[in-house]
């Protein structure tokens, strides 16, 4: 009789323990209780734990990526020259692109459990790590502010539906140039994104399951409704481009390419932040790929799409969904409208905008921040940054804000990728990314090497920096004139500059890999 070879066990040290499918997770004791760098929202998440499958991290992203400012990308596109399918291709292009960094700096998710900036530690070195984190942390914040600012606006407007009547709705005085009941709207919109995300991650998970499917809905609802008041599909698709194919697209075309992709660079770096839940590598490779190049590219087209609706129906474009939808005639188109715009809102910012920075932020003091506490800290900074001043004008919410953030966070990506793919080989020391006396403590808890190659990867991709007269706080010929060319390229050339330049100075590094890996 053929024998059967006995399954395969896990490989266990005196620190972790390695799965025959290659999931590593930490063996008891491996830390001390009292370590400074270690506190139960940073641990690895036990292996019984991961459980997220393909339609979680799908979900997840439509969830994140049906948003008003994902609808606004489109339109904004449209109002600098492109036509709808200019508009759509360079949206759909963009997230091909950013899928990449995204699926190879979420493999460490599955295999090892771990958040962003712990697995930031490792290339930038233990307390190296706060400084990627804090970036990504504030960018978030930012993020998480000007979503906060839409979704209280959208309750204005919609709400101004059933209040048109009331004198103390439309005979408001203004705060800071704003109705006060907008304001008022902002912070019931604030407050109850602290109740979910008090909740923690589990409740994030299953917001995102539920909001998905209804978000969807809820465009496809608002593309019927306003075809059918344009008298069909043919007026929709009718606004011509204004740069055509020409000399003139294509200087508008790769800073736009490069805006996209920085509108989901943040979550290039922290996606391991969720991937850590997920059953393996197959679940996250697949969720991701399927939600969010297919999410945006629809979206958008969505977008564009009833906007030219709404300017052959009204005589103007409106882009905003929330001020469109305040123009049904029914109360229960609009009531539905606010909900899915709400739902929406939610799901985007919270995934998108408060998990990231409620890691980052118990990172930098483990024992005194928690993810909640840490949480907290994001909410209060995304409002003092006065999100609302980010938004008003296309040129600036495009190449500035969109256009810096992704060049500054490609560069964080290069360095992450080179350090996990190309010089550890995704075998890490998982015990030594929480101890001051490991392989990633290298200099005083800091990798030079790794802060060398940020500082090189950022000039390059940010130096060169400019801004329309009037459109920006750069100087027209950049902040570096002779780096000006790079600028429009500055998440590409973050991301090369910065991997080729760490790969170079640890080439020659001691203690390259995990001492225990093969």
């Amino acid at each position: 009789m053929r024998e059967t070879a006995p399954p395969e066990q896990p490989r266990t040290s005196s620190s972790e323990i390695t799965y025959p499918d290659g999931r590593v997770e930490l063996a008891d004791g491996a830390i001390p209780a009292d370590s400074p760098y270690h506190n139960d929202d940073l641990a690895p998440v036990p292996l019984a734990e991961r459980r997220w499958t393909t339609y979680n991290f799908a979900a997840l992203w439509i969830g994140m990526a049906v948003n008003i400012p994902s609808w606004t990308l489109a339109s904004g596109l449209v109002s600098l020259g492109m036509d709808w399918k200019q508009a759509v291709l360079t949206i759909a292009l963009a997230n091909v692109i950013v899928l990449f960094p995204m699926l190879l700096t979420g493999h460490a998710g599955p295999r090892y459990g771990i958040p962003f900036p712990v697995l930031a530690r490792a290339s930038f070195g233990v307390l190296g790590a706060n400084l990627p984190a804090l970036v990504r942390g504030v960018v978030a914040c930012a993020w998480f502010g000007i979503q906060t600012w839409i979704g209280g606006q959208a309750i204005y407007f919609l709400a101004g539906k059933s209040l048109a009547d009331s004198a103390w709705w439309t005979g408001a005085g203004e705060l800071f140039g704003y109705p006060w009941p907008q304001w008022l709207c902002f912070a019931l919109f604030f407050l109850f994104e602290i109740v979910i995300i008090l909740r923690g991650m589990d409740a994030v998970k299953k917001l995102e399951n539920w909001a998905a499917p209804l978000m969807l809905l809820g465009g496809l609802a608002l593309l019927a409704w306003i075809a059918n008041k344009a008298g069909g599909l043919g007026p929709l698709l009718d606004q011509p481009s204004k740069l055509g194919w020409g000399a003139d697209f294509w200087p508008v075309f790769f800073p736009a390419l490069m805006g996209m992709i920085g509108f989901w660079a943040t979550l290039s770096l922290n996606i391991p932040d969720f991937t850590r839940f997920g059953a393996g590598q197959r679940a996250q490779v697949w969720g991701q790929t399927l939600g969010l190049p297919t999410t945006m590219a629809f979206f958008a087209l969505l977008s564009v799409l009833v906007t030219s609706g709404s300017q052959a129906v009204y005589g103007e474009p409106i882009w905003d969904p929330s001020q469109l939808a305040a123009r049904m005639d029914s109360t229960v188109g609009v009531v539905f409208a606010l909900l899915v715009i709400l739902m929406a809102t939610l799901s985007t910012n919270i995934a998108a905008n408060l998990v990231s920075p409620a890691y980052d932020f118990s990172n930098a003091a483990p024992r005194l921040l928690s993810f909640r506490s840490g949480a907290i800290v994001a909410c209060v900074l995304g409002v003092v940054i006065f999100p609302w001043k980010l938004i008003e004008n296309p040129s600036f919410y495009i190449y500035t804000w969109l256009g810096t953030v992704g060049g500054m966070l490609g560069t964080v990506a290069g360095i992450l990728i080179a350090d996990y793919w190309l010089i550890r080989r995704t075998r890490l020391d998982l015990a030594a990314l929480y101890r001051r006396d490991g392989v990633y403590w290298y200099t005083g808890g800091w990798n030079w090497r790794a802060l060398a190659a940020f500082t090189v990867g950022a000039v390059l991709a940010v130096g060169g920096s400019y801004s329309d007269p009037g459109n920006g706080p750069f100087p027209e010929d950049g902040l570096i004139p002779f780096l000006q060319p790079l600028a429009d390229y500055g998440w590409a050339v973050g991301l090369t500059a910065s991997l080729l330049v760490y790969t170079a100075l640890m080439a020659t590094a001691r203690h390259r890999r995990a001492p225990n890996s093969p």
